[in-house]
């Protein structure tokens, strides 16, 4: 079971606040066990506001999952605008087209589950390019891996 902590109190009453933990989420209060897929679309907060991120593979090995995120460059102001830019995903820049984690950084990357959407053969070239090169795994979260925490 992964760590929580405490948070400050969400803007608006009954919306998701993102857990310190990767798969976890406070909701009116009550922590909530989350498990990701891919395809999933996911969303962390930073002081200036909240980012999204994206599933596109999960990988078994012997060393552990490895999890192969991507990133988008735009921050919105609240969880409702970041949900309505995920109904129209062409308007979105990639900030990082691929981030490979360990489980441990994976589980360190404050992130919450938004939905679920096929993942696009666009969205799998990076990770194709990861897998033909014989790609690094990263031991960082994705927020450091961006710079950006």
């Amino acid at each position: 079971m992964l760590g929580r902590r405490t948070h400050p109190r969400c803007p608006r009453r009954g919306a998701p606040r993102v857990c310190a933990q990767a798969n976890s989420l406070r909701y009116n209060n009550e922590v909530m066990t989350q498990t990701f897929a891919s395809g999933d679309d996911l969303i962390f907060q930073l002081e200036s506001g909240f980012g999204l991120l994206r599933v596109i593979a999960i990988d078994q090995r012997d060393s552990g999952t490895i999890w192969h995120l991507l990133a988008y460059e735009e921050l919105f102001p609240d969880v409702e605008s970041a949900e309505r830019a995920l109904t129209g995903p062409g308007s979105l820049h990639v900030r990082n087209p691929h981030m490979a984690l360990t489980e441990r950084a994976f589980e360190r990357t404050p992130a919450a589950r938004l939905g679920n959407r096929p993942v696009t053969d666009v969205e799998r070239i990076a990770y194709q390019q990861w897998i033909e090169s014989g790609g690094e795994v990263a031991d960082r979260s994705a927020l450091l891996m961006l710079g950006i925490r």
